[in-house]
């Protein structure tokens, strides 16, 4: 205890919250993320789940975590290790002492690390700070337990109801310690228990508590305070990347004058996405929630042949399940957004965790010649950008897209500007009735993009059928012909690689003469432009290309991947991408970095070893 704290003003600080799974650390994560975003902090989130349902408490394989990186300049990770750690549980404090910054705070509840707790967590003795070695830190002991179920005794709250509140105590802790106003907080809360008020009012009871202990006591040596960045001016909210893909399906729905329609099937961690468009029914959105993976896509694809803007959600076991559907709507030619939420694997693997081990399967994973458009999602944010796009280029080109995003940025969150959808490009859908010529039929194309028109079942003179068999390439009645089929084959793949022509050009970040051009693709962007930051910082020379557009590629990549003296190419797979790289461009021998541990990069890691790379 201090007589007086001081106040010290940090550039960027971690955050992150740990406890059981029923300690409620993603709500407590969530707010502060919030409440920093409000203050005008730039933020990066990363919800760490466990993979079990519930896992036995206290137990390491229950440990649930929510890291938070804000800061006064622009955030691209939710950072390594964590400046601040909230420990609700022993095994919260073992799980995450490899996660923990020389000299950090850490946050205990002495009433959780009582000698069954620690046994739970598998300490063999009493004292777990210098079992783990963690000898530099700053620990701020508090009986939260005990003090959040004395101070909510006026509630006349059960002892497992009162408990609940804990979260909400260990959160105007943390408040305290980086002076964050709680009005916020409390409208939050309000608002989250607007149909249970007196729980609205025992949270927020247990928030004042923690905050005033914390100021009461001084807890700390030091408060901190992270001063607001700079953003350009607009409306802005703390988004995740699931909600940002729906909201991009919807802006696509919008410029192209089509309703969307979404056929899905629950599945971690895409299911978010069909339930924030099954409320955005204002807006005509139509979603129906299938018996299964394969029913969900068929859905979308009567839709989408029904006239709709049609999309499916799935993540890596479903796309499996999905793929005979997907070459349906192939040789059809029909448009259809295909978004694949990427999780550990094979099988069902780490379904809580992240990889990028879903492109061969995006870009391969079918029967036949069934060429498609491919797209990655590298932020939060971004996955609005991508999934316009995705709606953009299904509809115009009447193809099926895939958008790959994965667990890391669709559960991670950042500050994003609502965007004017006027300054957005139109989308144009290729209807039959543009068609200049005397006799259509339903594979009829546009001479120079090779894309077939659409016609809408009703549309009157233009009665057609399609389905899953080869058409012939003038009349679109069924065909085994050879010379046919293969026409068709090259023509469909024509027209895919010919959509180059309407995304944007490579671009690269950096030093125009990099001695090392780093090349990624997806959620490892952050992570990527702060190693090439930190690496600039020291004095290096590097660039950064980062592929949104992955098949077709942009037109000028082999451009950009020749021009440098070393390249590396970093994924969390064994080397899907470069791979296809490779079978894209001759002569091309980059270096790999390659990790697939069902987490993000370390930043720390890419620095050393894209070192290694510039001294070899």
């Amino acid at each position: 205890m201090t007589e007086k704290t001081k106040v010290k003003t940090l550039e960027k600080v971690v955050i992150r919250f740990s406890g059981d799974s029923g300690d409620g650390m993603q709500l407590t994560g969530t707010i502060f993320s919030n409440l920093s975003a409000i203050f005008g902090n730039d933020i990066s989130t990363f919800p760490d789940y466990p993979a079990e349902v519930r896992a036995p408490q206290g137990t390491l394989s229950g440990v649930s975590g929510f890291q938070v990186h804000l800061g006064s300049r622009k955030i691209f990770t939710p950072g390594d290790k964590a400046d601040v750690l909230v420990a609700m549980n022993p095994a919260a404090l073992k799980v995450n002492v490899k996660n923990l910054q020389p000299n950090a705070i850490v946050i205990i509840d002495t009433d959780s690390f009582q000698k069954r707790d620690l046994a739970k967590a598998l300490f063999t003795t009493d004292d777990p700070f210098d079992e783990l070695g963690l000898r530099n830190v700053q620990v701020i002991s508090a009986p939260i337990s005990t003090m959040v179920k004395d101070g909510l005794a006026e509630f006349e709250l059960d002892n497992k109801s009162a408990l609940r509140c804990k979260n909400m105590f260990a959160l105007g802790l943390v408040c305290w310690l980086f002076s964050r106003p709680l009005e916020s907080a409390m409208h939050l809360l309000q608002t989250k228990f607007a149909k249970k008020p007196a729980i609205a009012r025992a949270n927020i009871k247990a928030l004042t508590d923690g905050y005033n202990y914390g100021h009461n006591i001084h807890a700390s040596v030091s408060t901190y305070r992270i001063e607001p960045t700079t953003f350009e001016p607009g409306y802005y909210i703390d988004v995740n990347g699931n909600n940002a893909t729906s909201y991009g399906l919807i802006a696509a729905a919008e410029k192209a004058g089509l309703t969307l329609f979404l056929g899905s099937y629950p599945i971690t961690p895409a299911t978010d996405i069909l339930q924030e468009l099954a409320k955005r029914k204002d807006l005509g959105v139509i979603t129906v929630q299938a018996e299964d993976e394969i029913a969900g896509i068929c859905t979308s694809i009567g839709a989408s042949f029904a006239g709709c803007l049609a999309a499916t959600s799935t993540s890596g076991p479903g796309l499996s399940l999905k793929s005979e559907a997907i070459d349906l709507a192939v040789i059809s030619e029909l448009p259809l957004v295909v978004i694949d939420v990427q999780r550990g694997g094979p099988s069902t693997g780490l379904p809580t965790k992240s990889e990028q081990t879903d492109l061969l399967q995006a870009l391969y994973g079918r029967n036949g010649e069934s060429p498609l458009v491919v797209i990655a999602a590298s932020t939060p944010t971004d996955c609005f950008e991508a999934a316009f796009w995705a709606g953009k280029l299904a509809v115009e080109h009447m193809t099926p897209v895939i958008l790959l995003t994965d667990a890391f940025i669709a559960n991670g969150s950042s500050a994003w500007r609502i965007p004017d959808l006027e300054k957005y490009p139109s989308i144009t859908p290729h209807y039959a009735t543009s068609y200049k010529g005397d006799d259509w039929k339903a594979y009829r194309r546009d001479s120079e993009t090779l894309v077939r028109y659409w016609a809408i079942p009703g549309m009157e003179g233009y009665t057609h059928r399609i389905g899953g068999l080869e058409k012939d390439y003038v009349s679109g009645g069924i065909s085994t012909e050879p010379l046919n089929h293969q026409k068709m084959i090259y023509t469909r793949k024509a027209k895919i690689d010919k959509i180059a022509d309407f995304i944007p050009d490579l671009k690269v970040q950096g030093d125009e003469d990099a001695d090392l051009l780093i090349v990624g693709w997806g959620g490892t962007y952050g992570h990527l432009h702060e190693a090439m930051e930190i690496l600039h910082e020291q004095g290096k020379k590097v660039a950064l290309a980062h592929f949104k557009f992955i098949n077709p590629l942009p037109r000028n990549t082999e451009e950009i991947l020749k021009k440098y003296k070393k390249v590396v190419v970093a994924e969390q797979n064994t080397g899907q991408f470069v791979t296809y790289l490779r079978g894209k461009i001759d002569n091309f021998t980059p270096y790999k970095f390659n990790r697939i541990k069902g987490q993000p990069f370390i930043v720390a890691r890419l620095v050393e070893e894209f070192t290694k790379i510039l001294e070899a």
